[in-house]
């Protein structure tokens, strides 16, 4: 037996918490601005990912108009950083809504360090940090999509295996439903099938 749901009788907010309890897990983009006057900003989105690979770009969602997505808006750079586990509860503070001019940076207690291409700092703790310029944005309702170019990435030379950021040493945080977060559990690793090795398989099993 399944439940419906209509967002129209529902209204925005109880289908956004459905939305955010079955749409899991969620990799956390800990992104870095400054604003105009310089003041730098920091806060997780759970509504990120790849949007593209040539040429790179990642994208995340502010839902509302925050600082991040005024600060974008008006320097059109930004840093994507990993939210590691070691760091869950600062990356959870700088959820926090502080006053706008406020640093999460110097409230919560992040050390940072200068990017290379761009002008907000990264998250010195974060083994890896995305620098980005606005590729440009799109409005949908009450939420901006920010879509950014990658222009340098840095990865701590202590999660990488072979040429290959090894999961279990990121150890990296996600965004589940209402105040979970996931942590990373069992990994399996299964290469996809050609279809000219397809042959003979059938259906496969549950």
């Amino acid at each position: 037996m399944r439940i419906d749901f209509d967002p129209e009788t529902m209204g925005p907010v109880p289908f956004y918490k459905l939305l955010t309890s079955t749409i899991v897990p969620r990799p956390i983009a800990w992104v870095s601005t400054v604003s105009g006057d310089g003041a730098a900003n920091l806060a997780p989105h759970s509504f990120f990912t790849v949007a593209a690979v040539d040429p790179p770009i990642v994208q995340f969602t502010s839902v509302g108009r925050k600082d991040s997505l005024r600060n974008v808006e008006d320097t059109g750079e930004f840093v994507v950083n990993l939210a590691p586990e070691a760091l869950f509860e600062q990356v959870n503070a700088t959820a926090t809504n502080f006053p706008h001019g406020v640093s999460e940076f110097e409230a919560v207690g992040v050390a940072q360090e200068p990017s290379a291409r761009v002008k907000p700092p990264r998250v010195a703790g974060s083994p890896v940090a995305l620098e980005c310029v606005v590729h440009g944005t799109l409005g949908l309702g009450n939420s901006t999509v920010v879509l950014g170019r990658v222009v340098h990435a840095v990865v701590d030379d202590e999660v990488m295996v072979d040429g290959h950021a090894e999961i279990s040493r990121l150890r990296p945080l996600s965004r589940l439903g209402k105040n979970e977060w996931g942590t990373v559990g069992d990994v399996r690793d299964l290469a996809r099938v050609r279809y000219e090795d397809w042959e003979g398989r059938g259906p496969v099993q549950a």
